[in-house]
């Protein structure tokens, strides 16, 4: 089976905690803290594998999560940083944030790399903390979280050469002919339903990679059918080839049939109709196809060359091979672009800055019991890296509260001396 998208969960790895120590050598009066820093948690990065062609790995593993770094020791000895978790993945993933739903990641090229959820840092020490007017601190931090979310990956086929055209037409027995796939053939619509990809290998040498995309029908643009699912699988091809079913088996127009296609690849990117395209006229041995194909030639406008092949007998099939060879090694790569992105020039990078809104640094709501609840990323952070095994490590923490502003803000939620206040699974007794 052709796995073409999935959700997983990532997780960067937690930074190890900062110690409280101090230096108990002899002959070293008022040795002072030494409690070293905490290692940094591993990413999580997604390497290309041009091995890999699916991403059915991700159909049994759908949880990543890096190693956390080691915590501070004594002798002011810092902990060791974790490795890095390296997921393999293959050529042509986009990887989307699920909430956000923006790329995070575009990968194509073998041994690319992306960091999809990074590490947190370690938390400092008590060496970090000393100061004159407080020496011998008590106060570590724990390490920062690592950064943990859940991601969309999306296979975009990395084929040369795109099979289009109706269900029917013969672009699977095309495929199983001139390559080594082997796609499942039925005599009914909607016969492929997942992309196929065989690599053609040319008398003289030369070879590509051919995908037979799955049928197409009118308002596939639009979602309709299988639609928007298989479109995405022609973004990437460098060469469009048409089939269509010149003997009009099924009692449609060849003509029309090409029309309506390519008006498909109109509407859901502009940019597919700039591809090259080689149309094919299938089924040649059959009757009424040669006449059908003199008056396909008379309507069609554009310059495209017309191949007239029989994918059952084989006839004129290293000709069409030949030709779309010929034409890979003139055309470029095409960069991914819908209509409404920005115009872009090739080798200019440009950087688009958006305006976010800041998000809130914290919010307080009230439980029915009367307790008040302190809830926010910025504040939470704070509190999961605050070591409350030591009285310093808490007042810390209280004047970071304050410093935030949320003494205040209880205030003016009425909150008075002896309430009870929630953050995360930590309760305290508000003092006014």
């Amino acid at each position: 089976m052709f796995v073409d998208q999935v959700k997983i969960y990532v997780k960067g790895g937690d930074g190890g905690n900062g110690m409280v120590a101090f230096r108990r050598e002899k002959y070293v009066p008022k040795g002072g803290p030494a409690g070293g820093d905490g290692g940094r948690g591993g990413n999580v990065i997604f390497e290309v594998d041009e091995g890999l062609r699916t991403l059915m790995d991700f159909r049994y593993q759908r949880h990543f999560k890096a190693d956390r770094g080691e915590h501070g020791m004594s002798k002011s000895q810092h902990g060791r940083g974790a490795k890095d978790m390296i997921v393999k993945v293959p050529p042509g993933t986009v990887v989307i944030d699920d909430d956000t739903k923006r790329v995070v990641a575009d990968l194509t090229k073998h041994g690319q790399r992306a960091v999809i959820a990074k590490g947190g840092r370690g938390g400092r020490g008590n060496i970090r903390f000393a100061s004159p007017a407080n020496p011998a601190p008590q106060i570590a931090e724990n390490g920062e979280p690592g950064e943990e979310r859940y991601i969309v990956l999306e296979l975009k086929v990395l084929a040369d050469v795109g099979l289009v055209g109706f269900p029917s037409v013969g672009k699977s027995t095309l495929l199983s002919v001139v390559t080594s796939a082997r796609p499942k053939i039925a005599e009914y619509h909607f016969t492929t339903i997942v992309p196929n990809l065989g690599v053609v290998e040319t008398d003289d040498g030369r070879s590509f990679v051919m995908a037979d995309l799955p049928g197409l029908i009118e308002g596939a643009h639009q979602g309709v059918g299988l639609g928007h699912q298989f479109l995405r699988h022609i973004e990437r091809t460098r060469v469009i080839v048409h089939v269509i079913d010149m003997a009009a088996s099924e009692g449609r127009d060849p003509y029309q049939d090409y029309l309506t296609i390519n008006e498909e690849l109109k509407e859901y990117n502009l940019r597919l109709t700039e591809r090259p395209q080689i149309i094919v006229a299938n089924k040649m041995d059959m009757p009424g196809a040669a006449e059908n194909l003199e008056a396909f030639k008379k309507q069609l406008n554009e310059d495209y060359p017309v191949f007239p092949i029989s994918a059952l007998t084989r006839q004129g099939l290293k000709e069409l091979l030949y030709a779309i060879s010929d034409l890979l090694e003139t055309t470029p790569e095409f960069p991914l672009q819908h209509e409404d992105d920005e115009e872009e020039e090739v080798g200019i990078n440009r950087v688009v800055y958006k305006h976010e809104k800041e998000t809130e640094e914290f919010t307080i709501t009230r439980d029915p019991d009367g307790t008040f609840v302190i809830s926010g990323e910025k504040v939470e952070k704070l509190f999961k890296m605050t070591n409350f095994n030591h009285d310093e490590s808490v007042q810390r923490f209280s004047r970071q509260l304050r410093g935030m502003g949320i003494d205040d803000a209880l205030r003016k939620r009425g909150a008075t001396n002896g309430d009870t206040v929630r953050l995360m699974e930590f309760e305290f007794e508000f003092v006014d």
